[in-house]
């Protein structure tokens, strides 16, 4: 059986320092309407007490490498639920990212051989890779795989946009990227 890659060891705090904050990457968008977009949806994207009150505690620093441009739907419904998790999060820090900037990044982080965005890997205090995520919850890429399977990806995107019209807040989003926010962040196993 054929070897898969070793990849190189990447320089995660360039990487991340590269990066640009939530304030600055949402200015440089190319698309007025995904920006106004993204507004709407932090603005619906409220916490639970408790999550913000975990969020406020966390213990170590956290860092997110956020691969993720404005033209994308995935990035204007997730993006603005991390900025909502790290507004809450003295310790969560964001830097975003392009594909292009970063290739050697991106390539790692294909879903099913293909280019999806938004990816949102997690940092250790040490800069050490704990998770990513990305580009929707477990159980709609679920949805997708399932519709692809059964040659009808149309009806599976169609119940992914039902679930999201469900969910506004994007709680099953902010229950996932919380827990690899806890994996980072941990300070025993």
């Amino acid at each position: 059986m054929p070897m898969p890659p070793i990849l190189p060891a990447l320089d995660w705090k360039s990487v991340f320092e590269s990066g640009l904050p939530y304030s600055q990457w949402i200015t440089q968008g190319t698309h007025p309407a995904n920006r106004d977009r993204m507004a709407e949806i932090l603005g619906s994207a409220q916490l639970e007490p408790q999550a913000r009150a975990w969020l406020g505690a966390l213990p170590r620093p956290v860092r997110v490498v956020a691969i993720a441009e404005d033209w994308c739907g995935d990035v204007v419904r997730h993006v603005p639920v991390l900025q909502r998790l790290a507004q809450a999060a003295p310790n969560l820090q964001v830097r975003f990212v392009s594909r292009e900037q970063h290739p050697q990044v991106f390539a790692r982080f294909l879903t099913n051989g293909g280019e999806a965005i938004p990816k949102f890997i997690f940092l250790s205090e040490a800069w050490v890779e704990c998770g990513n995520w990305g580009p929707m919850p477990a159980a709609l890429r679920d949805l997708i795989a399932r519709g692809k399977a059964c040659g009808d990806v149309a009806a599976a995107r169609r119940k992914v946009s039902a679930r999201y019209e469900a969910d506004p807040a994007g709680r099953e989003t902010q229950r996932e990227l919380m827990a690899l926010i806890e994996t980072a962040a941990c300070t025993e196993p």
